[in-house]
């Protein structure tokens, strides 16, 4: 018999008791279907995560800020007068307390390890018109920069450009007077602000974009030429020092979690704070993470409890066909090809609850994931909370089939230890 021969004989058991075979591969389907949308939960929500954390920067990336805050010790910091401001609440980079100086960029340009330190001014806009609109109150995110939005329509800002431009949360389109955002892509915009006197000065940009609102950053984009503008003219006049709000420093991607440890401890002796995106990114992902792990415990659990199935299942066919496991055997098929052939009995029955548990959980989520976006999740913009990838899928299949086959090896041994002579004596 060779190994074509094997599986047909194979598929041909499998359906030989067609409501056993079928109660099992139900069990197989509850799991599957459980694990691919936690899969494809976890997927959602992770590729969402990714692009709110693209909006603060690159993985290489430290944003520098002043004061020591809680850049390397857990719990409350020892007051340092040279370095600590006096309020609770945070301090105006205009005026000095609490922003970077041009020593303290000098300081860091002089730390080994840290490359292309930028300093990134503090702006403030008082608002923002469209064609035709009324003022609304606006706000640039303070290292939109560089920053990589998550777009919905238009281009990423251009760090380059000598042209001022911003990009623009999608919530702000429709009250600046566009119907669509594509249709806010490539126009001008108005935007007014106050200098340190009291004076009021107004600015043109063009809008290069349109992003989904961001979770963990607040306020609109803006590139360098535009900020380093509106930053000049709200200094104008002003005798106090420049003032910088946050520094922009790269790293060695390749570094070690030592090296970048080492890079914020030397940060934090020069009396400010550095921190990477996954800093700012805390214990969400931590939280997502737990939170989809126990969720695919359960459909962990829901595959075991199946694996059980199908172990009944087999050994009750092995006891059902012990006169034919001997006759086979008599004929001189080996014991190997026996337990080959329960085992492909077993991946068969893998295969078309895990087949049928994906199929099925995609035909449910993709549009429980439209009715949620239009719904409950209509504020987070760019959310897929159920996001099925072919690799995920395919991982799921890979994974049932396997447990079965594991689960089939037990009967198939059991079949093919069998002795002919006893075999064929069974009654």
């Amino acid at each position: 018999m060779n190994a074509l021969d094997l599986v047909r004989t194979a598929v041909s058991h499998t359906f030989r008791s067609k409501l056993r075979t079928t109660l099992t591969v139900l069990a197989l389907f509850v799991g599957a279907f459980t694990l691919t949308l936690t899969t494809a939960l976890g997927a959602g929500v992770s590729d969402y995560v990714a692009k709110q954390v693209a909006s603060l920067g690159a993985d290489d990336v430290l944003l520098i800020s002043a004061g020591t805050g809680t850049a390397t010790d857990a719990g409350p910091q020892p007051y340092d007068p040279a370095t600590s401001t006096a309020s609770g609440g945070p301090a105006n980079p205009l005026t000095g307390g609490g922003a970077l100086t041009p020593q303290d960029i000098s300081a860091l340009e002089g730390i080994d390890g840290l490359r292309d330190v930028s300093p990134v001014s503090a702006v403030a806009v008082d608002w923002i018109q469209g064609p035709g609109s009324q003022k609304y109150e606006f706000a640039i995110a303070p290292t939109s920069s560089i920053a990589r939005a998550d777009l919905v329509a238009g281009s990423q800002l251009d760090a380059e450009a000598t042209e001022n431009q911003i990009t623009l949360p999608l919530d702000d389109v429709e009250p600046l007077g566009w119907a669509d955002p594509g249709d806010a892509v490539g126009a001008r915009v108005e935007l007014g602000f106050t200098d340190v006197l009291g004076g009021p000065h107004t600015i043109e940009a063009t809008v290069v974009g349109v992003s989904n609102t961001s979770l963990l950053t607040a306020g609109a984009g803006a590139n360098a030429a535009l900020v380093d503008a509106i930053a000049a003219e709200q200094r104008a006049g002003s005798s106090a020092p420049e003032r910088f709000q946050v520094a922009v420093a790269s790293f060695d991607p390749n570094a070690s979690a030592d090296d970048v440890r080492d890079l914020k401890d030397r940060v934090a002796d020069a009396g400010m704070t550095a921190q990477t995106i996954q800093d700012q990114l805390g214990i969400v992902q931590t939280v997502i993470g737990g939170i989809t792990g126990v969720l695919n415990a359960f459909a962990v659990i829901a595959l075991l409890a199946a694996a059980f199935g199908i172990i009944n299942t087999l050994l009750m066919s092995v006891q059902e066909r012990t006169r034919e496991i001997g006759l086979m055997k008599a004929m001189g098929m080996s014991n190997g090809r026996v337990f080959a052939l329960f085992s492909i009995e077993a991946a068969i029955i893998g295969v078309l609850g895990s087949v049928l548990g994906v199929v099925v959980a995609v035909l449910v989520g993709l549009p429980l994931n439209a009715a949620l976006a239009q719904g409950p999740l209509s504020g987070l913009a760019g959310l897929d909370l159920l996001l099925f990838q072919p690799q995920g899928m395919l991982g799921v299949v890979a994974l049932i089939v396997v447990i079965a086959f594991l689960a089939g090896t037990l009967p198939a041994r059991r079949a093919s230890l069998k002795s002919p002579i006893d075999a064929l004596r069974y009654e």
